[in-house]
């Protein structure tokens, strides 16, 4: 990705003209490496999942690109997009919404099958068995319906639709949030069990970074539409730089009675992205601003071999 950008038009007034811009996802650049999982963090609102459908074209960039080996997705189309739409699924955060409720689920997992042409109909219906195999369900659930599964195995539904294709690339758009504690370990051991047998890619988008620590190579952290903090998974967790991180950092919960852990508590909200701050966007909630930090924009540069990060006070 480079200087990736996506505006949403506010419309209003008689003749629903454009009055504003919704600035979800603003100069974001970064690359993910081939079989590694790339951890993608922040609040609600900061544009990961943005990013996300972006990346696959799901919304149309206002600005940047997107290449993936060699290609640029933003400017593919006809049959060229349709082979990279084949190599590059998504697992979407509500499971529900995302299934047809008239489809049985067999159905839908094999319609990606189907539209590209994979396998006669005996083969996909094979697939389809070993893929819910393959994360925990049964033979029998290809026969059922959405409103027959529960919350978890619904998620579980979507994970086995986006892997049928076998594809190089999935972006995971919190997978696991839907989940209880013992299903999310059991649903992450598969995904890192099928990135090993099949070579995938991941994107990894959630909130929870206890789940990101332990899935994740390299971490990278949004805030209003805007890159913080990238770098590798250790170094992260272990020397955040970026004041937003380590106020993220310091919200993990420790699972020992004995052990305290200073919480940074960021004051006010996220500002609205329809009129994000001047200079950096964190300045506002940052317990350690400086008078030059709502000036002028920092730069996300490289302050030591891997480790990039946006903020003054670093550099």
């Amino acid at each position: 990705m480079k200087n990736l950008v996506k505006y949403f038009p506010v419309r209003g007034g008689l003749l629903q003209r454009v009055v504003a811009w919704v600035q979800a996802v603003d100069d974001v650049s970064f690359s993910i490496k081939e079989g590694e999982t790339l951890g993608l963090v922040g609040e609600s609102g900061c544009g990961k999942t943005t990013v996300g459908r972006t990346l696959l074209r799901l919304v149309p960039a206002t600005g940047g690109s997107v290449i993936y080996d060699g290609q640029d997705v933003l400017k593919a189309n006809g049959l060229e997009l349709k082979a990279l739409r084949r190599n590059m699924q998504i697992i979407f955060q509500d499971p529900f919404s995302s299934l047809d409720p008239r489809m049985p689920v067999g159905e839908s997992i094999a319609e990606g099958l189907l539209v590209h042409g994979m396998g006669s109909r005996r083969e996909r219906f094979e697939i389809v068995i070993n893929t819910l195999r393959k994360v925990g369900l049964e033979d029998y659930h290809a026969r059922r319906y959405p409103h027959e599964f529960s919350g978890g195995q619904r998620q579980r539904i979507g994970i086995a639709r986006a892997l049928a294709l076998r594809p190089k690339f999935i972006i995971c758009d919190e997978p696991v949030s839907a989940l209880d504690v013992s299903i999310q370990a059991q649903v992450l051991n598969i995904l890192r069990e099928l990135q090993g047998e099949f070579g995938l890619t991941y994107l990894f988008i959630a909130h929870n970074l206890s789940v990101v620590e332990h899935i994740s190579d390299r971490v990278a952290v949004m805030y209003l539409g805007k890159m913080v903090e990238l770098t590798d998974r250790d170094e992260l967790y272990r020397n955040p730089l970026h004041p937003y991180t380590q106020a993220l950092m310091s919200a993990i919960p420790i699972p020992d009675p004995t052990l305290k852990r200073e919480r940074i508590v960021l004051k006010g909200d996220v500002p609205s992205p329809l009129r994000p701050p001047s200079g950096c966007r964190f300045h506002p909630r940052c317990p350690v601003a400086l008078e030059h930090c709502s000036k002028e924009e920092p730069q996300f540069k490289e302050v030591s071999p891997g480790h990039w990060v946006a903020c003054w006070r670093v550099e």
